[in-house]
C-alpha cells in the first residue's frame, strides 16, 4: 500500500468526528457510525468513496471520478489517487462524511 496516499487520508478522515479506522475487504478503510465512508483498493492507487452525488463527481473528471461495472448499483465512486487534486479529495472525503454522519457529529467542530 502507498503510505503517502494513506497517511493523506487519514489525516483527512481522522480530522472528522466520529470517524473510525478498520479494515474493509483487507484495504484500510474509514467509518462513521459503523457505516464505511471510504475504503482503499487493493492496488493502493484508488479510493473506493461513499457518496449520494456520484454523477456529479464523474462528471467533474472522468479521469480521477469513475465506477466500474461493480460499483454500478451502489452509491460509491472510485477515485484515482495518482490523479486527484488534494482539494478535491478533501471535499469528497467531507462529502462523504457529512452525508453518513448523525446530527450530533454534524454539530462538531472539524479539527
Amino acid at each position: 500500500m502507498n503510505a503517502g496516499y494513506l497517511s493523506i487520508i487519514r489525516e483527512i478522515m481522522i480530522g472528522l468526528p466520529g470517524v473510525s479506522e478498520g479494515i474493509c475487504f483487507g484495504t484500510a478503510a474509514f467509518y462513521v457510525s459503523k457505516k464505511l465512508l471510504v475504503r482503499m483498493k487493493e492496488d493502493s492507487e484508488t479510493l473506493v468513496v461513499y457518496t449520494p452525488d456520484r454523477d456529479e463527481w464523474t462528471v467533474r473528471d472522468e479521469n480521477v471520478f469513475f465506477i466500474t461495472d461493480h460499483y454500478k448499483n451502489y452509491p460509491f465512486v472510485l477515485v484515482n489517487l495518482v490523479k486527484v487534486k488534494k482539494s478535491d479529495l478533501l471535499l469528497i472525503l467531507t462529502e462523504a462524511w457529512r452525508s453518513r454522519a448523525g446530527k450530533k457529529l454534524l454539530q462538531k467542530p472539524l479539527k
